[in-house]
């Protein structure tokens, strides 16, 4: 007899401002900094020898903690800049020209794969172009050509601030007292003197240098590709226990009617309480979650919190609505939460983002698919963020997915099963979004509430699964390669 799906809606927000010496890093995000003092440099670990791998974990839970008490030391203070240096070492990673040289090392492709990851880059593109061009009244370009919404500003100031702004003509559309996150976030509208948002934006950095302001910018979903097919789906058994266990997904809305969420805990936030669901939600949250006769996800019996920050719009998937998400997460107390989209920096996020790792949550985010030479992705590419990277059957990097010091894990990323909108009901999957999802879940096993010890101990846990495991963090699959056991082949 099947379950009937959990649903609720969660819509209030209340909060404090951050103070600008709360923006940096939480439980994970100073690994780098202290793998220095505690290198094993010239030491191999070997998959035969347990002790090994046992050792480097406690290094790496060791280097957390010490990560949670610089933290606790403030010792960052102004507004924060996005950076790319999450889970590095900085004997690799301490110039720009170490770096360039470790992603060539790490990341020779063979020629004839090239034309995958052209192909993937070219999608995006037109992702991009298509939601610039059909929406013009709704969404414009920054000026590196990133959409935002049109004519919206996202803002953290105090109250005086807010004045200031109000008395040039930038009214407050919304605010949003993120009570989790110490977050005052205003959205402004931009005044019709200003031809473009742009322009509002530079206004809003002379009569505030101080305050953080930017784009609304627009993620997107970090698929690389799909195919509709009928396929039997996978027969394996849930490897955990679940029951009592919680884990977050902010992405897309999901099919809740679907034949693996049947017995599925389920709150959802977003939408308005309505439900839309999609493809890529549906099928990151299968691979969590998801549990019928012929389909197991990693964590079935786990209550699913899922925030749809979409909800079938073109405006969806902004930097405001994914804050906002965090804030519900936060607020829910969800240890683990996955992010399968990627996009721009944006200081509003990277504030969202820091101030969740603070309380001791861990988030994964896939690094995306447009190959070894793009420009680092966010939110992935934040401090303390673990990135993620995909894999295919054979350990083989997938050619399209991102490198360098933001990832964290590798996971199977291709020749995989989720469930699927419409019939048939599953569909085979490909990309980062797909890893990252199978690396939350098993994170989430060992975590059943946040903290920034169990987050240290949750990660420490996990490399020692690690196959391929390394002593240094490596551009294509960080510590190693984790969740083979649920790859959910067809």
């Amino acid at each position: 007899m099947s379950v009937p799906v959990k649903v609720s809606a969660h819509h209030s927000w209340k909060g404090l401002y951050l103070p600008p010496d709360m923006v940096s890093l939480p439980c994970c995000a100073t690994l780098s900094e202290n793998m220095a003092a505690v290198s094993l440099k010239g030491t191999t670990v070997h998959r035969k020898f347990p002790v090994s791998r046992i050792l480097m974990a406690s290094l790496v839970a060791l280097a957390l903690l010490f990560a949670g008490a610089a933290q606790a030391q403030g010792r960052r203070s102004g507004p924060s800049m996005p950076v790319n240096q999450s889970w590095h070492s900085p004997r690799d990673f301490d110039n720009p020209a170490n770096e360039a040289s470790l992603l060539k090392r790490n990341n020779s492709l063979e020629p004839e794969r090239g034309a995958d990851i052209e192909s993937v880059r070219q999608q995006h593109e037109r992702q991009a172009r298509e939601l610039l061009s059909l929406h013009k009244n709704v969404i414009e370009a920054d000026p590196n050509g990133q959409p935002v919404l049109r004519r919206q500003i996202l803002v953290i100031a105090p109250d005086a601030a807010l004045a200031a702004y109000a008395n040039e003509g930038f009214m407050a559309d919304s605010t949003k007292s993120l009570d989790e996150l110490g977050i005052k976030l205003a959205i402004l509208r931009v005044p019709e003197r200003f031809s473009t948002t742009s322009e509002g934006l530079e206004r809003i950095h002379q009569l505030t240098p101080a305050a953080i302001a930017d784009f609304d910018h627009v993620y997107f979903s970090s698929a690389a590709g799909s195919g509709r097919r009928r396929v039997a789906g996978n027969q394996a058994q849930p490897l955990v226990e679940a029951s009592g266990l919680r884990v977050g997904l902010i992405d897309s809305g999901l099919d809740v009617n679907h034949e693996v969420f049947r017995s599925s805990k389920i709150e959802r936030w977003g939408c308005q309480d309505q439900v839309v669901p999609s493809d890529h939600g549906t099928a990151v949250a299968s691979l969590m979650i998801g549990s019928s006769e012929k389909f197991q996800g990693v964590l079935p019996g786990a209550t699913l919190f899922a925030a749809d920050v979409y909800c079938g719009l073109p405006t969806g998937g902004s930097a405001s609505d994914i804050a906002k998400a965090l804030e519900w997460m936060a607020r829910n107390n969800v240890p683990v939460i996955n992010l399968s989209l990627v996009g721009p920096p944006n200081q509003i996020l990277e504030r969202a983002v820091s101030a969740v790792i603070q309380r001791g949550h861990l988030l994964t985010a896939a690094v995306g698919n447009d190959g070894p030479a793009a420009p680092p992705l966010y939110p992935a590419s934040y401090k303390g963020v673990i990135g993620v990277s995909g894999v295919d059957d054979k350990r083989h990097s997938l050619p399209e997915a991102a490198r360098g010091p933001q990832v964290a894990f590798a996971a199977p990323g291709s020749k995989m099963v989720a469930a699927a909108t419409g019939d048939p009901s599953f569909r085979t999957v490909r990309g980062t979004s797909y890893a990252s999802p199978i690396v939350a879940a098993m994170l989430a096993r060992s975590m059943p509430k946040p903290g920034v010890e169990i987050a240290a101990a949750a990660v420490a846990e996990l490399t020692k699964e690690a196959v391929d495991a390394r002593t240094e963090r490596s551009a294509d699959i960080g510590w190693g390669i984790v969740g083979e056991q649920y790859r959910t082949a067809k």
